[in-house]
C-alpha cells in the first residue's frame, strides 16, 4: 500500500487550470520525485498536500485514509521559499517550531542537540538567523522540518543555498531518513539529484501528468535502441535507414556519437555500416540521463 496517494486532483484559479486530473502514488519508505518545468503545477499540488489550499475535485489519502487536518502533525514540509524569522535566535526558534509540532520541551531539546551536533551548527545556537549564511539557515530549516519525525516529508529544492560539500551532507541525511522509515516527496529541477536519490518520479507539465514510474525503468524505456559510440579521429555520420543520429561531437581527435536504431535492426548490421565510417573505439548501449528525458518529454508536449 502506498503511504500517500492523490487521485484525480483538479485545481483552478479563475480560468487558469493549475492541476488537471493529476494522480500520484508514493510508495512507503521511498523517495518520490515530483518533477516539472516552472508553472507546471508542482507547487499547487504540494500546497494541497499540506492543506494550505484545497482541491476543486479529487481525493487525497495518507496511510489508506482520507487526508485530514490532523495529518499536518505527521507531515514535514521544507518549502523552496524559506520561512525563518531573521531577528529571532536560532535555538529559540528551532525550539519554538518543535513545540508547534507537538514535541515536549525536553524531547525537543534532546532531538535538537542531536541534530545540531550532527550537522555541526552547535556554535550557532545563540546567534540570530540573520547572522547565518544561507547554507547555515538552510540547515536550521532542514532540522525544524524533520525534528518531529514525520511519516511524510516534502522537500522543495532542498539543496538551494548549499555548497557542494553541504549539499552532499544533506543528500546523505535524506537517504538516512528513508532508511529509518520516512517517505519523501522530493521536488527539484536538478535531474542529477533525481538519478541519485529518487526511486520513482512523476513529471507534470501544463497541469497534467505526462510521465511516471520507476527511475531505472524509465531510463531503460527511453534508452531503448540507443547506443553511444566513440570513433578515432573526426568522422562524418548521417541519418540512414538503420539509425538516426541524436548527438555528434568532435573533440581531441575523436568523435563521440549517440544513435537511435530502427526497430528490429540487428547490431551486426549497424556495426558493419559504422566500420565503413571510421575506426570504432567503443560501442555501448546508452541510458539517457533524466535531464535528457525531461527535456525530450517536455518538448514533445509543446
Amino acid at each position: 500500500m502506498p503511504l500517500f496517494e492523490a487521485r484525480n486532483v483538479t485545481k483552478q484559479f479563475g480560468r487558469f487550470t493549475a492541476l488537471d486530473n493529476v494522480s500520484i502514488s508514493v510508495p512507503e519508505q521511498s523517495i518520490f520525485g515530483l518533477l516539472g518545468p516552472n508553472g507546471a503545477g508542482k507547487t499547487t499540488l504540494i500546497r494541497i498536500i499540506n492543506q494550505i489550499t484545497g482541491p476543486d475535485s479529487g481525493e487525497l489519502f495518507l496511510n489508506g485514509k482520507r487526508l485530514s487536518p490532523d495529518d499536518v502533525h505527521v507531515i514535514g514540509y521544507l518549502p523552496e521559499e524559506r520561512g525563518l524569522y531573521k531577528k529571532m535566535k536560532v535555538g529559540e526558534q528551532a525550539l519554538y517550531f518543535a513545540e508547534l509540532k507537538g514535541l515536549s520541551k525536553n524531547e525537543a531539546m534532546k532531538r535538537l542537540k542531536y541534530w545540531f551536533k550532527k550537522l555541526e551548527i552547535v556554535d550557532w545556537w545563540g546567534k540570530k538567523v540573520e547572522e547565518l549564511s544561507k547554507g547555515m539557515q538552510q540547515k536550521v530549516q532542514f532540522i525544524t522540518t524533520i525534528l518531529h519525525e514525520p511519516k511524510l516529508l516534502i522537500f522543495d529544492e532542498p539543496f538551494t543555498g548549499f555548497d557542494p560539500v553541504n549539499a552532499n551532507i544533506i543528500k546523505n541525511e535524506i537517504l538516512f531518513l528513508r532508511e529509518r522509515g520516512a517517505t519523501i516527496i522530493f521536488s527539484t529541477h536538478n535531474m542529477g539529484s533525481v538519478e541519485e536519490l529518487c526511486d520513482n518520479i512523476s513529471l507534470i507539465n501544463k497541469s497534467k501528468t505526462i510521465l511516471e514510474g520507476r527511475v531505472d525503468e524509465i531510463r531503460k524505456q527511453w534508452g531503448a535502441n540507443e547506443y553511444d559510440l566513440t570513433f578515432k579521429g573526426d568522422v562524418t555520420i548521417k541519418d540512414n535507414n538503420l539509425f538516426t543520429v541524436l548527438n555528434h561531437q568532435d573533440d581531441n581527435n575523436k568523435s563521440t556519437v549517440r544513435i537511435k536504431t530502427t526497430e528490429n535492426i540487428m547490431t551486426n548490421d549497424i556495426l558493419n555500416h559504422l566500420m565503413k565510417v571510421g575506426e570504432i573505439v567503443s560501442f555501448n548501449p546508452s541510458l539517457p540521463s533524466m535531464n535528457d528525458i525531461f527535456i525530450r518529454v517536455v518538448r514533445s508536449q509543446n
